[in-house]
């Protein structure tokens, strides 16, 4: 064990994690990243197929966002963001209003995605009591939803793993049964189906829309709970229901906007505009923390007045608006225009559907392979009919990633869904030994169980 990593283990405590498990795998302390390779201190390399926890859209030490970081920091790095702004924040802001669904036209810079999510909730609830709609309390959430882990954005999650025992300290939530279109109960596929399952969320505002802030979802694709992608209809039946009952549509685009759906945003597909829209990771290319919640003329404006009226926003960050952020947030947008990132994806998405479909077809234990724009996910399960899945205490999927890491290949699972979302420059060849690779350490785990029994 070398000195950095007993360092590690002695002094750091590491997220979304059980240390005790640090203790067999070790930390790998990396030293350099390259495009989609990462590099580690004792000279082993990992593909990156998950974007480091998916933020790096356009490759580690990206040079154009290198360059920028190096223009910028000679200008200014940060500057308080009450009562003073810089240029790329500005130039962002409007670059961002020009992108993102035609409702959304206000920008409130933050720095991480739960905070974002934070805002909106807290923005809608504001403005409900600045209208004097005040039975609007609560919220709606779909089940196995993530939206962060601070508590409200807790509040609007529904997976115990991160929620559980904290539930004595969140927000009351309307929790709404979702799509689930690998199991569908109404035994339709999420390509030819209806979004029959819409009608959970129909009874559950048509009944408590007076008590409803807002609904939050995760457009097209339900990260943490396994990568779940459904309909699109879904969400232009969310937006019109929203609609009839006034109540506001939170899109989650934290992790899904900027590409990674094949769509610029995932609301995209349904082409629909949400009041808010939470967006980070994918903003700043993985270099530094950054988000934004876009929101409406109408709801800006409800926060508009003198400050006799108490109608002001008090919420801050104090690295909201920072100018290194932004700079790079602005470069990484002009490399998605100039190199055509958003067709380019689609390709690849699809070579990486093929290659993943085919692998598959002969292995017992993949239930499902899912895909959307630059998203595949390979579900493990017990019983390929019944669609079984293991027991959690068996963690298939953390077994795999283990066999995986030691052939150059950085998995990080859900449960036991395996999933690709690895930079936007990843090539054929690259492609070609993410998914080979994938499958290699699939077949030895299993290989390795039978020869135990």
């Amino acid at each position: 064990m070398n000195s950095y990593v007993k360092k590690d283990l002695k002094y750091i405590w590491h997220p979304c994690s059980q240390m005790k498990d640090y203790e067999e795998l070790n930390p790998i302390v990396i030293e350099k990243g390259e495009g989609v390779w990462l590099y580690d201190i004792d000279g082993n390399r990992y593909l990156d197929c998950i974007s480091s926890w998916w933020t790096n859209t356009l490759g580690h030490s990206n040079k154009r966002i290198n360059e920028a970081i190096k223009r910028q920091v000679d200008s200014i790095e940060h500057v308080i963001f009450a009562n003073f702004s810089n240029k790329p924040a500005i130039e962002l802001a409007e670059k961002l209003v020009n992108i993102t669904p035609e409702k959304l036209k206000k920008v409130f810079f933050s720095d991480n995605g739960s905070s974002a999510v934070e805002i909106a909730l807290k923005m809608s609830f504001h403005y409900n009591m600045q209208k004097g709609n005040s039975k609007k309390k609560r919220f709606v959430a779909l089940s196995d939803a993530y939206h962060g882990e601070t508590l409200g954005a807790l509040s609007v999650c529904d997976i115990d793993e991160f929620n559980l025992v904290y539930k004595p300290l969140l927000l009351d939530t309307f929790r709404v049964e979702g799509p689930d279109c690998y199991r569908c109960k109404y035994g339709f596929s999420r390509e030819s189906c209806d979004a029959e399952c819409f009608e959970n969320m129909e009874k559950c505002l048509s009944k408590n829309h007076d008590d409803i802030s807002a609904v939050i979802v995760e457009p097209m694709v339900q990260g943490a709970a396994g990568m779940k992608i459904y309909s699109s209809i879904y969400l232009k039946k969310l937006r019109k229901l929203c609609d009839k009952y006034e109540v506001h549509l939170i899109a989650d685009e934290i992790a899904m906007g900027f590409g990674r759906t094949g769509e610029m945003f995932a609301c995209n597909h349904a082409q629909i505009s949400p009041d808010f829209m939470c967006l980070s990771k994918g903003i700043s290319a993985g270099y530094m923390p950054m988000s934004v919640v876009m929101t409406t003329d109408e709801i800006y404006n409800c926060f508009y007045g003198d400050y006799k009226d108490r109608k002001s926003f008090i919420h801050s960050h104090t690295y909201s608006g920072n100018a290194m952020g932004c700079a790079i947030a602005l470069e990484n947008l002009k490399i998605f225009e100039e190199d055509n990132i958003i067709n380019n994806n689609i390709e690849k998405g699809e070579l990486i559907r093929k290659l993943t479909i085919k692998k598959a077809k002969n292995l017992n234990h993949v239930g499902e392979v899912r895909s959307i724009g630059m998203i595949t996910a390979i579900e493990i399960v017990k019983d390929k009919e019944t669609k079984e899945s293991y027991p959690w205490q068996t963690r298939v999927g953390y077994e795999i990633y283990k066999i995986a890491l030691k052939k150059g290949l950085l998995l990080r699972p859900i449960g036991d869904v395996l999933y690709f979302i690895p930079p936007y420059i990843i090539n054929k060849e690259e492609i070609e030994f993410m998914v080979n690779t994938c499958y290699e350490s699939i077949d030895e785990y299993f290989h390795r169980e039978e020869t135990m029994v």
